[in-house]
């Protein structure tokens, strides 16, 4: 299974974009603050039984493991899935998912494996991180002009951008945290905390910026996407990527999650109108998918993981 990583978590991320069309209709009529909660109620009553029979893997965590899970839930978790949702409803839904998430992401992971984690990289991995980096920035920006993009108009908003900057960095500080807590607990632990700290925090930040709808607001739909959300891009995605995470080092892992941005334009082509999908697109989509095979080789990854051996004081 150690081989399958990288590729366990392309598939993850790849899922995480099935959401689209489920969260753009959510947005017109409710907040992005109790989207998120409603997600993660779903996701943690999923996850509860696993957390009731994981609760003796707990006494396995130091102070240092609590501070990176609860940055895991309430900044990953939470407060990025916020952002991103938010993002829709600040700029043109077929590029939030994807829009700076693949500039800042992997590079910010990287240099934090590299601090936190003291991974080493084997030279090929650079040349393999750029070839990934450019696919995703094709797909992205197939014009190869940052926020442009043949025959189609975008609304671009500054808050968008920030937005999109917000949930990138706290996703691959996540990566970086959820590897180093992984050395100590089963990824499956992993996902039921990561899904109920941020399930506490959402419930406080709903009180206290009064975003709770009134009971009429949430239809029977909502709350079916809700679930489908909370299934297809919420747990069982997340069980699969920190499945593939406790395998695969950081850095690796944060390219392997540009399937991201790769799966939000097909699935925006596909379901969401006006959402093209032009020729540039397929080859960086190749080139991508090329790059992450290349990353999850042996050859790339035979400097040893000093993460193993790392045990913090």
């Amino acid at each position: 299974m150690k081989k399958y990583g990288p590729y366990l978590i392309l598939f993850a991320a790849m899922l995480w974009a099935t959401d689209a069309p489920f969260r753009i209709h959510l947005t017109n009529h409710l907040s992005s603050n109790f989207i998120v909660l409603g997600e993660h109620m779903f996701d943690t009553l999923m996850v509860l039984p696993v957390f009731i029979l994981g609760f003796s893997e707990l006494k396995k965590l130091g102070w240092k493991e609590w501070l990176a899970v609860a940055f895991i839930g309430v900044a990953g978790s939470a407060l990025a899935s916020v952002a991103y949702t938010q993002a829709f409803a600040d700029m043109a839904p077929s590029i939030s998912p994807a829009i700076l998430l693949q500039k800042l992401q992997p590079l910010l992971a990287i240099y934090l494996a590299y601090v936190v984690l003291k991974e080493r990289l084997n030279p090929k991995f650079w040349l393999w991180a750029i070839v990934a980096l450019v696919g995703a920035y094709i797909i992205s920006f197939p014009s190869l002009v940052p926020f442009s993009y043949p025959g189609e108009k975008y609304h671009v908003s500054l808050a968008g951008v920030l937005l999109a900057l917000t949930a990138a960095a706290l996703w691959g500080a996540s990566t970086v945290f959820g590897k180093f807590v992984l050395n100590k607990i089963s990824f499956k632990l992993m996902t039921a905390l990561r899904f109920i700290i941020g399930l506490i925090f959402l419930v406080i930040l709903n009180f206290s910026a009064h975003t709770f709808p009134a009971a009429h607001q949430v239809t029977a739909t909502d709350w079916l996407f809700l679930l489908i959300i909370a299934i297809a891009s919420g747990v069982v995605s997340l069980f699969i990527y920190y499945r593939g995470l406790e395998t695969t080092k950081a850095s690796v892992a944060t390219l392997a999650e540009l399937g991201f941005p790769m799966a939000a334009v097909i699935v925006n082509w596909i379901f969401i109108p006006g959402s093209a999908l032009v020729w540039q697109q397929i080859v960086g989509i190749a080139v991508l998918l090329g790059a992450v095979f290349m990353l999850g080789r042996k050859d790339i990854n035979q400097v040893p993981d000093l993460a193993l051996a790392y045990e913090p004081k």
